[in-house]
């Protein structure tokens, strides 16, 4: 969005400046050049958006050559810009004077009071962003025949345009609106439009996914573990009703203490197996029946654990000659969206071109899809996925290798195989071609071992280990060759 910033009079006195309403990036990274080029200090400034104020054109733009800030400045600027503080500019261009008045390292001295402050305002962003990635839902509606999806959420701070971005990547072929009280986004599967605000009634009504997931979750449901704190701490209650599985939520509460006395009555047997299909076959014609209708259920899908930022899917070409499938997602994983980004899939991909196979012409998925992480200090730490986590994500593996249709399914490390077989079976045992049964030969398999495994090996020992993994990975090259032919 354009804004505007004031134009620098001669002489003495409160200089205003004027931005747009909401999140005026440009406009005050704009006005920001302008004062600091005609040496005004914060405190002959005065900040308003959408209010009056002295304007200034293009031509006077063009005299505020650009500021040379520190990268964690320049960095700030756009996390707090969003925020709804009325004096978040002000504090920002504070903060630009003084770095650029020779505090140049003002930005890492957390106890200061202008720093401290507009660190509270980032972390503010991020999180409201967060609950947007992960509790805005769509809803599906046909005009004319053409499927749009929509989806309303009311965010605590201007964040739709830095947001949208994300949904753009997460929903590229599909056409879809998101609408807020401040403004709303609109993809028609090629260009990313803003518009005026939304009302939540010009949602369409529930689809047959709401249905299918509402009974999903009602049916995995643990009475044993309810805990609303933790709940409402993880998911404040101003998003359940824009999330079709909270409406089940009051009633499985008051239900949960005699369905817990119910099953410590009961005798001892094996939890029953949690089935995402049956879910999926409630939803009736909109069950998925391609590989894009399939990432779009699971992205809307909620994790099984928390925090998780957003399901991390599949990534390469249908028909790919070779899959790989790893354990979950990781922390950059999770934070960008794609898998295999983070270390172990950057070693991955460097093993990949030694042994000449194209890191594009594959496909690379995980067996979990969302990242299981415990919080230690700022680092958030992997953990790995127990069993029966395996298992609920099994089923989105199985119908996505369907899709994919490899010729090799190459699994990468115990969790990758104990999803593919449904049993544990020690790499070291099962390392080289390898028959997946559950798959009624549908494809063949390889078995090595997973990238992060050679991370966490002493240096003296990672040089052999790397040259045996991408012998591996030569191996299922040739094998993939060989299925080709």
């Amino acid at each position: 969005m354009d804004g505007a910033a004031a134009r620098i009079p001669d002489g003495p006195g409160l200089h205003t400046v004027v931005l747009a309403p909401g999140a005026d990036l440009a406009g005050f990274r704009a006005a920001a050049r302008r004062l600091a080029a005609a040496g005004l200090p914060p405190e002959r400034v005065a900040w308003s958006a959408g209010g009056t104020g002295i304007l200034f054109g293009a031509a006077d733009l063009a005299e505020a050559p650009p500021l040379r800030l520190p990268r964690a400045v320049a960095d700030l600027v756009p996390m707090v810009v969003p925020h709804r503080d009325p004096e978040r500019y002000a504090l920002l261009y504070r903060l630009i004077w003084r770095v650029l008045s020779g505090e140049r390292h003002l930005a890492e001295i957390a106890s200061d009071p202008t720093v401290h402050r507009l660190g509270r305002m980032r972390k503010a962003i991020a999180r409201d962003l967060h609950k947007m990635h992960a509790f805005l839902r769509f809803r599906r509606s046909e005009t004319d025949g053409a499927e749009r999806f929509t989806a309303w959420f009311e965010p605590d701070h201007h964040i739709l345009e830095a947001a949208a971005p994300f949904f753009v990547e997460r929903f590229r072929s599909l056409h879809w609106s998101i609408l807020t009280p401040d403004g709303s986004a609109h993809w028609d599967g090629t260009h990313l439009s803003f518009g005026p605000p939304g009302q939540r009634g010009d949602l369409p009504e529930g689809d047959g996914f709401e249905a299918g997931w509402r009974a999903y979750y009602e049916s995995t449901f643990n009475p044993a573990r309810t805990n609303p704190k933790a709940m409402l701490a993880e998911m404040p209650k101003k998003y359940w009703r824009n999330m079709p599985e909270t409406l089940a939520i009051p009633a499985l509460i008051r239900a949960a203490d005699p369905r817990t006395r119910a099953m410590i009555e009961r005798e001892p047997r094996l939890p029953a197996r949690r089935d995402p299909e049956r879910a999926v076959a409630a939803m009736g014609d909109d069950a998925p029946k391609t590989l894009e209708a399939l990432n779009a259920v699971i992205a809307r899908s909620a994790p099984l654990v928390p925090g998780a930022t957003q399901a991390v899917l599949g990534e390469g070409p249908v028909g790919a000659a070779i899959a790989f499938v790893g354990e979950q997602p990781g922390d950059q994983e999770d934070r960008q969206g794609r898998p295999f980004v983070g270390p172990a899939g950057q070693l991955l991909t460097r093993a990949m071109a030694e042994a000449g196979i194209a890191r594009e012409a594959s496909y690379l998925t995980n067996a979990v899809k969302h990242f299981k992480f415990e919080e230690r200090g700022k680092r958030r730490i992997h953990q790995k996925p127990n069993a029966g986590e395996v298992s609920h994500y099994r089923w989105w593996l199985d119908r996505e290798l369907d899709f994919v249709a490899p010729r090799l399914v190459v699994a990468l490390g115990a969790t990758a195989v104990l999803a593919l077989t449904g049993k544990a079976v020690p790499v070291t045992r099962a390392r080289g071609p390898f028959r997946f049964e559950r798959f009624d030969d549908r494809f063949a398999g390889f078995v090595t071992v997973h990238p992060s495994y050679l991370l966490r090996l002493p240096d003296e020992a990672k040089e052999e280990a790397y040259a045996a993994f991408v012998d591996d990975l030569r191996r299922a090259e040739a094998l993939g060759r060989e299925l080709a032919g």
